[in-house]
């Protein structure tokens, strides 16, 4: 059983990402950082990596937090889960979430559909769910979402009033007005809502039915790559971190000699391969 869990580390890449600490995860709550975690959508075969890392990530800020800021992080860390549903399962998540906010800690969870929450976390979904003080429907036609977002929405006040008449030899006529309860939206009426609106939530108060926030308009809208695809981001430039040099770039070239006994200290450079620029020019080695 212990090699098939850790038949992942038998893979060289594997090895080499796990056997060094590059992310200084104590110091996402102290300075301001963007980290971004991107897996795969269709290959869960790693998923426990990244899994871990927000377990240990999650549990050093609130060790950060409680032992050298009095139980608040000074800059708030804001987890933005997109596809939470293929991130792989978080350890107790359903108790950090809450106890992460009095830590200036919070998580956006986004998901597809409410069953991904309950496929994953199962009796925990419905913590989960509870301890998220806000919640965003853009729209989807799962059934589940329906019924919990109708009960949520809530019951309206509504006036019933009918009337009858009979015709004959005697000629009546009667009203009767009713006031009854009706849900704020049914199932079928979120399911065809409009794709420009969108339904909000805010613990405290009634839910919102608004228009969805149209992202052209904001000010930063030129840097995204739908504005222009040059603005892509490319992963390969920021991994290559070969020197480029430019060919008004002033530099200094030597070339390397193995130290050998045999060879004097002086033979270690051959000042007929050092140039500055263009031009040759001739250095003084001291003996090392």
């Amino acid at each position: 059983m212990a090699g098939s869990k850790l038949s992942a580390f038998d893979i060289k890449e594997v090895r080499e990402l796990m056997s060094t600490d590059e992310l200084e995860l104590d110091l996402i709550g102290e300075e301001k950082t963007a980290l971004f975690i991107i897996v795969s959508d269709t290959d869960d075969s790693f998923n426990f990596i990244p899994a871990i890392m927000y377990s240990q990530l999650f549990n050093l800020l609130c060790d950060v937090a409680d032992l050298k800021h009095g139980g608040r992080l000074p800059i708030h860390c804001r987890f933005l889960l997109d596809e939470f549903a293929n991130l792989g399962k978080i350890p107790k998540f359903d108790k950090l979430i809450a106890t992460i906010r009095s830590r200036e800690i919070s998580a956006c969870i986004i998901l597809q559909a409410f069953s991904q929450l309950k496929t994953m976390y199962k009796d925990a979904a419905e913590t989960v769910q509870g301890n998220c003080d806000t919640k965003l429907f853009l729209g989807g036609s799962e059934k589940t979402t329906l019924k919990d977002l109708a009960e949520a929405l809530g019951k309206e006040t509504v006036y019933l009033m009918n009337t009858s008449t009979s015709k004959g030899q005697n000629a009546s006529y009667s009203q009767n007005q009713q006031k009854l309860g009706k849900s704020l939206m049914s199932e079928d009426e979120i399911q065809v809502m409009d794709g420009g609106k969108c339904i909000l939530q805010v613990r405290g108060v009634r839910p919102f039915f608004s228009d969805k926030y149209d992202i052209t308009t904001h000010k930063h809208y030129r840097y995204l790559s739908d504005a222009n695809p040059k603005n892509t981001f490319n992963l390969d430039k920021h991994i290559n971190r070969k020197l480029k040099m430019k060919p008004t770039d002033e530099f200094e070239f030597f070339e390397y000699i193995p130290v050998d006994d045999e060879l004097p200290t002086e033979a270690l450079v051959d000042d007929s391969l050092c140039h500055h620029g263009e031009t040759d020019f001739d250095i003084d080695l001291e003996p090392v």
